[in-house]
């Protein structure tokens, strides 16, 4: 018999921090491995975290709407046959636990792994370009890791103190998803090296097909949206492009930079939410036919409105699409969320005078802007990969079901 942690894990790239939700078992009941114990807030979304053991749920450290960083314990579940995730034994259990919030022990100075110091990569970025010694950097992320915050503490002059604001001016605290959007944005600015290949697609074929699909739709089924079409080309193009299909990790610098292909074509796709962006993802999109995608696609955008997306469901992309829809601009350029490879950018659709077989006629017409991790791939590549998204968008080679 063994206590075994239940720990807080990371889900997406730049998440530090969740809030407690909802305790989804009561202390003393019976809990089973990979079923859902505790509902937690990341920066993205509300998603379920499940147990990482079956056995009795001992005790619970964090308390609902209370915080815990990544990798923190937040319970303890008493499991027969199993090792204990600690090297140390845990402290029995009190029949009222008082609730505390569970945070890594502040470290003296930036911890170390094989001589190189544990930071982020724009951690590094930004401590180089100000030439700041990351040794010297207290660490506040998990295990010690140096994150950019920390740099910027660096950065400021303790004696040097920030003008008060103006009476007329207002400041406003972030939200945690619009703190994730500016930390991930930040990450992806300063270190991936992004590049963009744009294309026109008329939409004058698949108009017609997505009325004519309409009608074969079973009943109560959702309406086909240009985004199932998107998203159905895109992942048919990442499956002919397996190189684009990836994600990058490690320091370019290092023997761990590494290119690790998907399985499959996941997917997220942007949404605008009051207080950010949310990037539901759809996996696997190569599996599914039309009608599929579209009635994933609204349950997944439905729940993520509400703040109930399960885990995988905002984590394991590798490319993104951003459709701003008709209100939005003709053109844009999205940068890429980390880590995935690519962001496709959909301008509006607008009628436009264009020549086809010799003859003037007016076309609806949409501007696609490819944003490609230099590090992946390629300017030939990227042309190539996107020239077979509006070959596919502007034919008749479609699956329903």
């Amino acid at each position: 018999m063994a206590l075994i942690a239940q720990e807080i894990p990371k889900v997406g790239l730049v998440m530090e921090a969740a809030k407690v939700v909802r305790w989804l078992t009561n202390v003393g009941d019976t809990v089973t491995q990979g079923e859902p114990l505790v509902e937690v807030e990341t920066e993205k979304a509300i998603v379920e975290i499940e147990a990482t053991a079956s056995g009795r749920l001992t005790q619970i450290l964090v308390q609902v709407d209370q915080e815990a960083a990544v990798g923190a314990q937040i319970a303890w579940i008493e499991s027969v046959g199993a090792q204990a995730a600690s090297p140390t034994p845990a402290p029995a259990a009190p029949r009222t636990p008082e609730p505390r919030i569970v945070a890594p022990a502040p470290a003296t100075f930036a911890a170390r792994v094989g001589g190189r110091i544990r930071s982020s990569p724009v951690a590094r970025k930004i401590a180089a370009q100000h030439g700041v010694d990351l040794g010297g950097i207290t660490g506040s992320g998990p295990r010690g890791r140096v994150q950019l915050d920390d740099v910027r503490r660096a950065l400021d002059v303790p004696t040097k103190k920030k003008a008060p604001p103006a009476a007329a001016s207002a400041s406003q605290t972030l939200s945690p998803m619009r703190r994730a959007l500016a930390r991930a944005m930040t990450l992806s600015n300063a270190t991936i090296p992004q590049f963009t290949v744009e294309r026109s697609v008329d939409w004058t074929v698949l108009q017609a097909l997505r009325a004519e699909f309409s009608v074969k739709l079973t009943e109560g089924a959702p309406k086909l949206s240009v985004n199932d079409f998107l998203l159905q080309a895109v992942a048919r193009a990442l499956i002919e492009f397996p190189d684009l299909n990836a994600t990058f990790s490690g320091d370019p610098d290092s023997p761990d930079a590494r290119v690790a292909q998907a399985s499959g074509a996941h997917i997220g796709l942007v949404v605008a939410v009051e207080s950010g962006l949310l990037v539901p993802v759809l996996h696997n999109v190569e599996q599914f036919g039309l009608a599929e995608i579209a009635r994933r696609r609204v349950d997944c955008v439905e729940r993520g409105l509400k703040g109930r997306l399960k885990r995988e469901e905002v984590d394991g992309a590798t490319f993104s699409i951003s459709n701003l829809g008709a209100q939005g601009p003709d053109r844009f350029t999205a940068l890429i969320n980390p880590p995935h490879s690519a962001i496709l950018a959909v301008g509006r659709q607008r009628d436009c005078v264009v020549a086809r077989n010799g003859n003037i006629c007016v076309r609806p017409i949409s501007e696609l802007t490819l944003t490609v991790d230099h590090r992946i791939a390629d300017g030939r590549l990227a042309s190539t990969f996107l020239a077979r998204v509006v070959e596919m968008l502007e034919g008749r080679d479609w699956r329903l079901t």
